[in-house]
């Protein structure tokens, strides 16, 4: 018996209000440690990178900063794919808290790194148990709770996190200027340690049935119809054309959208605007994610899936298509907002897609494939980007991920619409 069959008998007589569906406080715990892996994205690690560049005791400069964290990003990704199978054999109550203390403790040690040797070290561990483990944590965590309003639970988890990553991205930043990049660290690290960890252990529940509720449902309830339960394997979700359709175009999203957002501000200083500019269209990015996560969260039943990911990529492809030619600040507007809009589609679709194809009993080790095959294209954008810069123009960037976008379209619009069984069929 494994441990989270143990975990089902310890918690099967546990009672919950029938009014009242547990999986809910899971998705709020989810939105926290989605949040949490701030430390190891891009973004969270961009806070700190010119203190820390600039750090005479640590001796790492710009250059060789950038070669470790794109080495520790491809190793760090092959960390996804045990922790998935980790989530499906004990739970994610305990692959939550396991994944966070290691966290916790990487990030602690990263603050106290004095050469580049810890530093390749530490990154590696805070790549792969922040941005990987622990973001595929976060969504078995909702996956394992919800069908039939999966979807909407993920665009509720998209807003939530959005809210969390901008309070923790301004914070964060605040406290590197006060108190430097690694006492920050620390802090940070002493949250997850401290915060997370305790918290994931106290309220967090590995399904329904560990509860004695039944699936997306108060136990009480009965359902309009029956639908024969989903338990789709690891390698029949890979020979599922859905499968690839769903990662390759979440892939091709997250490969512009990491090149874009690093360089957003140089990119549109190319095309002659200035700080104020940039500012408009970051926030436009979110401005117009919102309400695209809660309109897809509410749209996004399996008969849907296909068209939604279609519509979120053309959207992508026309906001690619704009960019060389955005001569205004009302252009840069359409821009930002077409491509927020995209964002908010896309990463609904992303995050509720395999839970509603190929069920629960499973998701840990499809979710960790999909999430190590996001975080390469992640990684692999940045590089593509710089290198059409270096023969003298992004267009070719953008134009090229605009045609990609177009395909991956088509190929999502051909996804049956049917219930979700007939994608392993």
């Amino acid at each position: 018996m494994t441990v989270a069959a143990v975990s089902e008998v310890e918690h099967a007589s546990v009672q919950s209000n029938p009014r009242f569906y547990y999986g809910w406080v899971n998705l709020l715990m989810a939105s926290v440690a989605m949040t949490a892996t701030l430390p190891g994205r891009t973004h969270g690690l961009g806070l700190i990178s010119k203190p820390l560049t600039e750090d005479v005791s640590l001796g790492v400069n710009e250059a060789l900063f950038s070669y470790l964290n794109f080495w520790a990003i491809l190793i760090g990704a092959a960390i996804c794919l045990p922790i998935g199978r980790a989530i499906d054999r004990i739970g994610v109550r305990y692959a939550l808290v396991g994944v966070a203390l290691i966290l916790g403790l990487a990030v602690a040690a990263q603050s106290q790194v004095t050469n580049w040797i810890g530093l390749l070290a530490t990154l590696i561990l805070v790549r792969g148990f922040g941005q990987g483990a622990l973001s595929v944590v976060s969504m078995a965590m909702i996956g394992k709770w919800f069908t039939r309003r999966l979807g909407m639970a993920m665009g509720i988890f998209s807003v939530l996190l959005a809210i969390g990553f901008i309070a923790t991205t301004l914070g964060t930043g605040f406290a590197v200027g006060e108190y430097g990049w690694r006492a920050t660290w620390l802090t940070i690290a002493g949250c997850l340690l401290f915060g997370l960890v305790p918290l994931g252990w106290l309220f967090v529940r590995n399904s329904p049935e560990s509860m004695g509720l039944a699936v997306d449902a108060p136990r009480t309830a009965a359902t309009s119809e029956t639908v024969a339960p989903l338990d789709a394997t690891l390698w029949e979700a890979l020979r599922s054309p859905s499968f690839w359709i769903f990662t390759l175009a979440a892939a091709m999203f997250n490969l512009t959208w990491s090149a874009i957002t690093l360089f957003q501000e140089s990119l549109l200083a190319d095309r002659g605007f200035g700080h104020n500019a940039f500012v408009l269209v970051m926030g436009l990015l979110v401005a117009g994610g919102l309400p695209a996560n809660l309109l897809t969260g509410w749209l996004a039943t399996p008969e849907r899936l296909g068209r939604l990911l279609a519509v979120g990529m053309l959207m992508l492809a026309v906001s690619l298509t704009a960019f060389p030619w955005l001569q205004t600040s009302l252009h840069a507007m359409y821009y930002g907002t077409a491509l927020g809009v995209s964002g908010g589609i896309i990463t609904v679709i992303f995050f509720s897609a395999y839970g509603q194809t190929f069920g629960r009993t499973h998701l840990g080790a499809i979710q960790a494939t999909v999430q190590a095959v996001s975080v390469l294209a992640s990684a692999s954008g940045p590089v593509l980007l710089t290198f059409s810069k270096s023969y003298g123009s992004t267009t070719p960037f953008f134009y090229g991920t605009a045609a990609t976008a177009i395909l991956m379209a088509g190929l999502a619009w051909t996804l049956p619409t049917r219930q979700p069984s007939s994608a392993i069929e």
